[in-house]
C-alpha cells in the first residue's frame, strides 16, 4: 500500500498558488495504487486536483487562496449515487409500510399530483440530503425533470438526470388497475425527455447531463423501449430503468410478452453495457446469465430492498459478468449505511456465511462500488471516482471528532463499518467548498426543509392524512391512514 503519490509539485521558486489547499487529513485515494497518505494534503487549482501528497510537501509547493485544516478527518472522494427519485422523499417513512414502491402504491401523494413547483422544492429537499450525506454525482429522474436538473444546479451537485418515460396509466396502476399502454402518454414523456436535454444537456455548469430512463418493463410497451433504444444510439447515452423490482413486474411481463422482463430489455436491444438497472431481485439463473453476460451496470438499492424483505443476487450477477455499484433510491441518501447494508445483505443471501472468503465482498470493495465504480458505470470514471491527479475536485471530508470513526486502523473497514452521513463535515464539488462544518454553502438548507415540509403538509392532507406537524385549528393531532 501506497504512503504517497509524491505527485505534489516543488516550485523552484516558491510556492504556487492554487484555489484550495485541504491538508492534516488521512486521505483514502482508492486509486488503482490503493494509495493512502497518513497526514496527506490535495492543492486544487480550479475545479481539478492539482497534487496530492504528504502534508508537509503540498504546504512547501502550494499556496491555497483558501486552506482546510482537516485536523486528521478522512479525505474520501465524492460519493457516486446511481439511482434516485428526489421527489419522493415526500412518501418516506409512510410507503416502507405500505408498498414495495411509491409507483405502485395507492393512497399517497406521488407523480401526476405534484406540480412542477412541489417536484422543485422536494427535488432540493432530496439533493441537500444527498449532498450531506457525502454523494457528490448523483442519478436522479422523475416527472418535471427539468425541476430535478434546477436543483442540482442550485445546491451544486454534479448529476446525472433524466424524465420518467412510460406509456402506461401510473394513477391507475396505483390504484390497482390494469397497466393498460396509452401511446400518447409516451409520447409526452419522450418530449419530456427530449425537451430535458434541450434544456440541459450544454449546461453552462458543466455538471448536468441528460440520460434517458425508461421506467421499467412492466410500465413500458415493446415498441417504446425500441425507440428509447434508437434515441439512445444517437446520443450515444446512458439507458436507466427498473428491472425485475418485484415478482409482480416478472408475471405482468410475461403474461403480456411472453418473455422474462430481462428478456423483453434483450429483444429491444437495451440489454448491455450502457444500462443501468436498479434492483434486479426477481431475476432466475437464466436471467441473471443473461444480464451479467450483457455487462449491464447494477444500481444496487441494498436499504429499500431489505425494507421489503427482498435480496438481489449481486454477487451472482457480477460473477456473470455484470458491474455492480451502489444507490440509495428514495427513502435514504446515506450511502455509508448502503455500503455496509450491501455486505450484510450478501451475507444473508450466502446463507449466514459471514467471512469475507464466502462472499469476496470487503469494506474495501463495497466503498469501490459506492465510489469508481459508480463513476465508470456512468461514463464518468476519467473525471470522478478517485482522488487523483488531474481528476475533478469532488472530495468528501469526514469528521475528525466523530466518535463514531476511530479507531482508525486500515482505513477502509471503519468507514464502512462504522461510518454515516452524519460524519461528513465538509463536500467540495468541482473545486467549490458546497457543506461546511456540515452546514451549507451559497444555499439555505433550513429553507429548502420548511418549504418541502409545506409541499407534504398540503400534498398528504389532500390524499386524507394530515401530517401531524402540520398546522391545525387546535383539532387533536391524530394522523388518519391514507
Amino acid at each position: 500500500m501506497a504512503e504517497g503519490t509524491g505527485s505534489a509539485r516543488r516550485a523552484r521558486s516558491g510556492p504556487v498558488a492554487c484555489d484550495l489547499v485541504v491538508e492534516h487529513a488521512l486521505v483514502l485515494a482508492l486509486d488503482d495504487a490503493g494509495t493512502i497518505v497518513a497526514d496527506g494534503a490535495v492543492a486544487v487549482v480550479g475545479d481539478r486536483i492539482a497534487a496530492l501528497g504528504p502534508s508537509p510537501e503540498i504546504e512547501r509547493g502550494f499556496r491555497g487562496r483558501e486552506t482546510i485544516d482537516a485536523r486528521g478527518g478522512i479525505l474520501l472522494p465524492g460519493l457516486v449515487n446511481v439511482h434516485n427519485h428526489t421527489p419522493l422523499m415526500i412518501t418516506r417513512g409512510m410507503v416502507e409500510d405500505l408498498g414495495h414502491a411509491p409507483a405502485y402504491t395507492p393512497g399517497i401523494p406521488q407523480g401526476p399530483a405534484l406540480g412542477f413547483e412541489e417536484v422543485l422544492a422536494l427535488a432540493r429537499l432530496g439533493v441537500y440530503e444527498l449532498l450531506r450525506a457525502g454523494s457528490t454525482t448523483v442519478v436522479d429522474y422523475y416527472l418535471h425533470p427539468k425541476a430535478l436538473a434546477e436543483a442540482l444546479v442550485e445546491i451544486g451537485l454534479r448529476g446525472v438526470v433524466g424524465g420518467r418515460i412510460l406509456d402506461v396509466d401510473m394513477t391507475a396502476v396505483a390504484r390497482g388497475g390494469e397497466r393498460r399502454h396509452v401511446p400518447a402518454i409516451g409520447r409526452a414523456t419522450l418530449d419530456e425527455a427530449l425537451d430535458l436535454a434541450a434544456a440541459y444537456g450544454d449546461h453552462p455548469s458543466g455538471r448536468i447531463r441528460c440520460d434517458l430512463a425508461p421506467h421499467a418493463p412492466d410500465t413500458c410497451s415493446a415498441a417504446l423501449l425500441k425507440e428509447v433504444r434508437d434515441l439512445a444510439e444517437e446520443t450515444e447515452g446512458a439507458v436507466h430503468t427498473h428491472l425485475a423490482q418485484s415478482r409482480d413486474e416478472v408475471e405482468w411481463v410475461r403474461a403480456r410478452d411472453g418473455v422474462s422482463p430481462a428478456e423483453l430489455l434483450d429483444r429491444c436491444g437495451l440489454l448491455g453495457k450502457r444500462l443501468v438497472a436498479a434492483h434486479c431481485i426477481f431475476l432466475d439463473p437464466p436471467d441473471v446469465a443473461r444480464a451479467g453476460a450483457s455487462g449491464l451496470t447494477v444500481a444496487h438499492a441494498p436499504i429499500g430492498n431489505l425494507r421489503a424483505g427482498d435480496v438481489a443476487p449481486v454477487l451472482a450477477l457480477e460473477a456473470a459478468g455484470a458491474r455492480i455499484a451502489l444507490c440509495t433510491d428514495t427513502m435514504s441518501a446515506d450511502l455509508f449505511e448502503a455500503m455496509r447494508t450491501a455486505i450484510a445483505a450478501a451475507r444473508i443471501r450466502a446463507g449466514g456465511a459471514g467471512s469475507i472468503a464466502a462472499t469476496g465482498l470487503d469494506a474495501r470493495k463495497a466503498l469501490h462500488w459506492a465510489t469508481r465504480t459508480g463513476a465508470a458505470a456512468l461514463g464518468l470514471g476519467d473525471l470522478v471516482g478517485s482522488i487523483e491527479v488531474g481528476k475533478k475536485a469532488d472530495l468528501v471530508l469526514l469528521d475528525a471528532t466523530a466518535p463514531s470513526l476511530a479507531p482508525v486502523v486500515d482505513g477502509y473497514g471503519i468507514v464502512v463499518h462504522s461510518g454515516s452521513g452524519h460524519d461528513v463535515d465538509t463536500v467540495i464539488v468541482d473545486g467549490r467548498v458546497r457543506l461546511r462544518a456540515g452546514r451549507p454553502v451559497g444555499f439555505d438548507g433550513d429553507r429548502i426543509v420548511a418549504e418541502a415540509q409545506a409541499v407534504a403538509d398540503r400534498q398528504w392532507r389532500r390524499h386524507g392524512t394530515r401530517p401531524v406537524a402540520a398546522p391545525s385549528s387546535g383539532d387533536a393531532r391524530t394522523p388518519s391512514g391514507p
